[in-house]
Formats: structure tokens, C-alpha cells, sequence
């Protein structure tokens, strides 16, 4: 960060402003931009080749770069970066904005599923990018669990929870399973998890496995260990990731990049390294900006991550709300959208209401 506020201080003011509109202007229309182009803009009156010889020191520094000898130039990723620390004008919800995503609290009977896929659909829509949601874990208290022989390889859980929500996930059981063992774990978790939360089970549950050992065979013991560390993972892919605006990211996506989009779907679909999606918005409050090959969740490049976490009544982070798009994304105005949704998830969620 210190290295990049050092590069900016020392430009003149005729190469920031350069830096500026060359970025801007790939930030509004994904192409290259000509020093002729710049000439037309700038604020003084200076010439095509002063352009050009300003536009070759910054690409010397690393923040631009040409994609062909006779082409313009286009930011880099670090151009793009030093960019958003320390140029970008973060721009003020409009009244439109801000009554569109207060709108999606609707109403308590709708349910936190439902408010949630709505936050999606709006930030989506805003943002013309794809909306990311990782909903919080239901930490209701448990009144049944049943499990559910699916094939050698896969089983089914199926929680009840005391206020009638009802769960089903899919994991991996260990080798040598039963019908039997499957009964015996369902009937041995049931005897001691009415009332108790996943959380709290599981605390208890090791005690009791502890002292009933020798009552369940070793296929129930690693079914029951195996299922609740699937159950109780924090972040992982237990969690439930709502993806909306999959259309406006193929949109956007040139020829060349449309293998790479839809891996970054498959991966989304396949809830693949969801723990680290909450990892990056952990580390910090407030809105975080991952540009490119900094956006480590995706294996697609050529991606930007907008993700900020939101909290519960003890200002513990539940949760995290995210717009991905190309790494042409408007910052300025995807920031405060995301920055906004996450305070108003987290405040309904705690239960409060906007004033």
C-alpha cells in the first residue's frame, strides 16, 4: 500500500491526470484509449506525442499496458488497484438505490431465505454484475435428524429444527456404512439432540461418544463424527451461498473469456472454497476490493471480488454480501451499494429496523 501511495505522490500532475482518464475511461468502455483519444479531454492543452511519452512512463511503472504495438493502453492490475486506493471517487446512493435495497427487508413472515434471495436480485440488478449471499447458519434448536442412504458414496441428512425449519444436505460418508448404521447414528443423535442447537450437540455428543464407545460399532461411530464435521464446518460448504445475475457476468464476458465465466460458475455451483469467500470478508470490517489474480476464491482471472461481511447484535460476523463482475467494474458505484446492503442484512437480521 505505502509502495503505491509513493508511486502517486511522486507524479506530476499532468501523469495522474493521464493515469486517471485512461482508466476511467477503460472502467466505462473496456477498450484500449488512444493519446489522441486523451488529447480531446484533457484539462490543458498539450499534444498527442506529449501524451504518448507520458503514457510510456507509466507503462515503465507497471500501471499500464498495450495489448498490441499500435494500440492503446489499458490499465494493469496494479494500475487498476493504485486506481481504486487512491484516485476513485466513491459516488452517493441515489434515493432510487437506497429505496430499492431497503426494500428487499419486505416483511418478518417472509422469512430470512427469502429476504436474502431478494438482497440478491437487487444487488444484481444495481450493480449489472453477479451477486454473491452467504447466508447465515440456522442455529435453531434441533427437534429430529434422520439419515439417508443415497449410494456407496453419499448420504443424506435431514434436520427438523424446533421452529419448523427443515434442512437436507448431502455428504460423504465413511467407507462401510449400513442401512443398520445409519438407523443406529440417527437413533443415538435424536436420544440426546432435542433442544440442543448443531453447536451444542456436537459439544455434547463427543462426550457421549466418548463414553458409549463400545455401544455403537466403528462404521456408526465415523458416520456420526464424520456427519456433524460436515455439519458444523464454520464457513464451509455446509453454508448455503445464494448466486444471483449469472447473465449480466456472461453479458459482459468477451469470446475469449466465456470458458473462463462459466468455470467461475461451475466453481460457485459446486460451492467450492465457500470458506474462504467468508475468510476475505472476516479480515476486516467494511467493504474489501479483491482486483484479478488478487481475488483468490475463483479460479476465473480477469475477475473483481466487491465484498463486505455483516454482523449480528454482538457485532459477530454471520454472513457476507459480494458483487463479482469484470475487473471493469464501476468501484465507485458497486462500493456503497455493497457497503449499504451489508449494514441494512445485518441490522434486520439483529432484529432492528431502519429509522
Amino acid at each position: 500500500m505505502s509502495e503505491r501511495t509513493g508511486i502517486l505522490a511522486e507524479m506530476n500532475d499532468r501523469a495522474r491526470e493521464v493515469f486517471r482518464r485512461v482508466v476511467e475511461f477503460y472502467l466505462e468502455t473496456g477498450d484500449p484509449v488512444g493519446s489522441r483519444t486523451l488529447t480531446r479531454s484533457m484539462n490543458e492543452q498539450v499534444s498527442a506525442a506529449t501524451i504518448r511519452n507520458v503514457m510510456q512512463d507509466l507503462e515503465l511503472l507497471g500501471l499500464l499496458d498495450s495489448p498490441h504495438t499500435s494500440a492503446g493502453r489499458l490499465p494493469t492490475q496494479l494500475g487498476l488497484r493504485m486506481f481504486v486506493d487512491g484516485l476513485m471517487e466513491v459516488t452517493a446512493l441515489s434515493q432510487s438505490e437506497r429505496g430499492a435495497i431497503d426494500a428487499t427487508a419486505g416483511t418478518n413472515e417472509s422469512g430470512v431465505t427469502t429476504m436474502l434471495d431478494r438482497v440478491g436480485d437487487v444487488l444484481s440488478g444495481l450493480t449489472h454484475g453477479a451477486s454473491l449471499v452467504l447466508a447465515p447458519k440456522h442455529e435453531a434448536a434441533i427437534r429430529h435428524i434422520d439419515f439417508v442412504g443415497l449410494g456407496a458414496d453419499r448420504a443424506l441428512v435431514v434436520l427438523v429444527h424446533s421452529d419448523g425449519h427443515v434442512e437436507n444436505r448431502v455428504f460423504a460418508p465413511p467407507p462401510g456404512h449400513t442401512a443398520s448404521s445409519l438407523r443406529e447414528a440417527s437413533n443415538f443423535l435424536n436420544a440426546m439432540a432435542e433442544g440442543r442447537t448443531l453447536s451444542e450437540l456436537r459439544a455434547h455428543m463427543a462426550a457421549e461418544i466418548a463414553r458409549n464407545r463400545q455401544a455403537l460399532d466403528c462404521a456408526a461411530q465415523a458416520l456420526v463424527e464424520s456427519g456433524l464435521a460436515v455439519w458444523e464446518n464454520p464457513g464451509g460448504s455446509s453454508e448455503r451461498l445464494i448466486v444471483r445475475g449469472r447473465a449480466n457476468l456472461i453479458d459482459q464476458a468477451d469470446e475469449a473469456d466465456l470458458d473462463r465465466t462459466r468455470t467461475l460458475f461451475d466453481d460457485l455451483e459446486r460451492k467450492r472454497d465457500i470458506a474462504e469467500f467468508l475468510e476475505l470478508a472476516e479480515e476486516g470490517e467494511g467493504v474489501r476490493i479483491f482486483i484479478g489474480s488478487e481475488n483468490k476464491l475463483f479460479s476465473l482471472s480477469g475477475s473483481s471480488l466487491v465484498v463486505s461481511p455483516y454482523m449480528n447484535a454482538d457485532r459477530k460476523i454471520i454472513g457476507a454480501v459480494g458483487v463479482i463482475g469484470p475487473t471493469r467494474l464501476n468501484y465507485g458505484r458497486v462500493i456503497p451499494v455493497v457497503d449499504y446492503t451489508a449494514q441494512l442484512v445485518g441490522r434486520l437480521l439483529s432484529g432492528e429496523r431502519k429509522g
